[in-house]
């Protein structure tokens, strides 16, 4: 949100805040290249909401969500079909070939966002701090992890 906001009002774009402008999808100049996924993870665990840690991306129809921290489960919802996100369809037959696409394109978008660890170490950064790996204080803890 903050690119966007920056460019509404003119100001450049500092090279330190992630994410890109959305500006051009609000106006008549739709961006035809603009991804059709989101990438997110998080972190704050045991704090707070007590939320499992996961990663995971999310499209128009589908969520697809790796929890990890002291388990390794996967999730994929359907959001058209079942919006509560009630039927996991990740362990489905049926949704293989969806859940090996989606599988992919979130390997992508955690590599584009420079996050390439293991699950272990991914652990120990909740452990350490637990947020902000793809952030400036995440890639100093990770330069402390090798």
């Amino acid at each position: 949100m903050p690119p966007t906001i920056l460019e509404m009002a003119g100001v450049d774009i500092p090279a330190s805040i992630q994410g890109k402008s959305f500006f051009n999808n609000l106006s008549k100049n739709k961006n035809k290249d603009w991804r059709q996924s989101m990438y997110y993870h998080y972190y704050e665990y045991p704090f707070y909401h007590h939320v499992q840690p996961h990663y995971g991306i999310r499209n128009e129809r589908y969520k697809l969500i790796h929890f990890y921290y002291d388990i390794d489960v996967w999730e994929l919802y359907d959001l058209k079909e079942d919006p509560n996100e009630l039927n996991n369809l990740f362990y489905s037959d049926r949704h293989k070939d969806l859940t090996l696409r989606l599988k992919q394109e979130l390997y992508e978008l955690k590599k584009q966002y420079g996050n390439n660890l293991s699950l272990n170490d991914m652990r120990k950064i909740s452990d350490m701090d637990f947020g902000g790996l793809e952030s400036n204080k995440g890639k100093k803890i990770q330069k402390n992890l090798n």
